[in-house]
């Protein structure tokens, strides 16, 4: 399981620095692919294939689930952490999340999202508690 959130920089070749609390459960390779909410989805290889599964599994005569795999698989790149614990992010990545220099790596349950510092902070945005509560309860979420 991933938690947390970590503020890191974008070098100028396109290298990210892992946090090491990630790295482990990422494994030795991993996929990272475009993202909901103009972010990035970091997955274990594992996780990967359980998503290429239920990929596999629907209609290709859909043209809803072609639009859809074409999304998260063609920019798909799978990543390897170097030997100072950075990996490179593929420049249409960069691109599609707008990443250029300050990013949040977060950890989503099953998947690190990759977000500009910017728009991690204006899409977490909450006036107080009482909102965070309230989605809870709309998605039937008990704690």
């Amino acid at each position: 399981m991933f938690m947390g959130e970590y503020n890191h920089t974008i070098d100028t070749k396109g290298r990210l620095i892992v946090p090491s609390k990630f790295r482990e459960p990422l494994g030795d390779e991993f996929v990272v692919t475009k993202g909901l909410d103009k972010c990035l989805f970091v997955y274990p290889s594992d996780e990967w294939k359980a998503i290429e599964e239920n990929f596999r599994s629907l209609s290709q005569f859909s043209k809803e689930a072609r639009k859809v795999a074409r999304f998260f698989f063609a920019g798909a790149a799978i990543c390897e952490v170097d030997k100072q614990g950075r990996i490179l992010l593929p420049a249409v990545l960069r691109d599609y999340a707008g990443l250029e220099k300050e990013v949040v790596l977060a950890g989503v349950v099953n998947r690190i999202e990759i977000w500009d510092k910017e728009r991690w902070n204006a899409a977490n945005e909450y006036d107080d508690v009482e909102e965070i509560a309230e989605h809870m309860a709309e998605l039937g979420i008990v704690i």
